[in-house]
């Protein structure tokens, strides 16, 4: 599925007529003007899975960021926009081929492990509480308690229900059990396969951070059959190379100048890796 077929950028005519008819000269950045336009990156056209790739200041995730601003796609963490981004935004055009659904939304890193903390946060509170209710337990237990009036019925009622279960009981009945705490990548494994859903466009910023090369694999599969059977889009940063050879990816490398489309197996990170491995190949031959 195809949401969105194009989206382009203000070319960098464009930009410096734009800075040059601002009246104040003091501001120390445009950011995001002069990122993308660094590399002639003026326009991207959409498969259900395309790619940016780059190195840090590349501005793969500054351009998943504007397409996210002009689509209005849902995200879950606020990310600092500069005094510039809505006029940046303004400049941009997108042509769409579908409606793009209410599903749709941005998954960053930040979301990936604000999600982590939050169920850690939870289990630590609740483990507290569970303490709280061990001493709990104890103290009405072995209470030498004698009702005087109805003010003290809440506490009779306490007293027998601790006498009449164990003490593992006793809590499990006040108290939810522990929200189960996954590994970093099982958790960011997670994330991933509950907040897409079907029919959506979603932008992933480098979805490869907290996941080892295992659950990688995992993602790709998961994403690709998402694209396949599902009606689901996906442009996608990473420098990763296993989703970098995800079937059917157009692939733009934001380190060239101008940004082309390029094949996962010319890019530097993958050529990096092949030729690593190709140098201990000897290695993993041996019993």
């Amino acid at each position: 599925m195809i949401y969105l077929k194009s989206f382009t950028f203000p070319c960098a005519d464009l930009e410096t007529d734009f800075i040059l008819n601002i009246k104040r000269t003091c501001y120390d950045s445009f950011y995001p003007f002069k990122i993308l336009s660094k590399n002639d990156l003026d326009r991207l056209d959409f498969e259900p899975i395309t790619i940016l790739y780059g190195g840090n200041g590349s501005g793969k995730t500054t351009a998943l960021n504007v397409i996210a601003e002009k689509t209005e796609i849902s995200r879950d963490t606020i990310y600092n926009k500069s005094n510039f981004f809505p006029d940046y935004v303004k400049l941009c055009n997108m042509n769409t081929e579908e409606e793009i659904s209410k599903n749709s939304r941005i998954i960053t890193s930040d979301d990936v492990f604000d999600y982590m903390l939050n169920i850690r946060n939870l289990n630590e509170g609740i483990d507290l509480k569970r303490n709280e209710l061990f001493e709990e337990y104890l103290d009405a237990k072995y209470a030498h308690f004698q009702m005087k009036s109805m003010v003290d019925y809440e506490q009779l009622k306490n007293v027998n229900n601790a006498r009449r279960k164990t003490q593992s009981r006793f809590v499990r009945s006040k108290l939810i059990d522990n929200v189960r705490e996954y590994s970093n990548g099982e958790s960011a494994f997670r994330y991933f396969t509950e907040k897409i859903g079907e029919n959506g466009l979603y932008l992933l910023d480098e979805p490869e951070n907290s996941l080892s090369p295992k659950r990688q694999m995992e993602l790709v599969s998961f994403l690709e059959e998402s694209a396949r059977f599902f009606g689901c889009q996906f442009i996608i940063s990473t420098h990763s190379p296993f989703l970098l050879a995800m079937r059917g990816a157009r692939i733009y490398n934001l380190d060239e100048n101008p940004v082309m489309v390029k094949r996962w197996t010319d890019l530097e990170n993958v050529r990096t890796y092949h030729d690593f491995f190709k140098q201990h190949e000897e290695e993993f031959r041996k019993d």
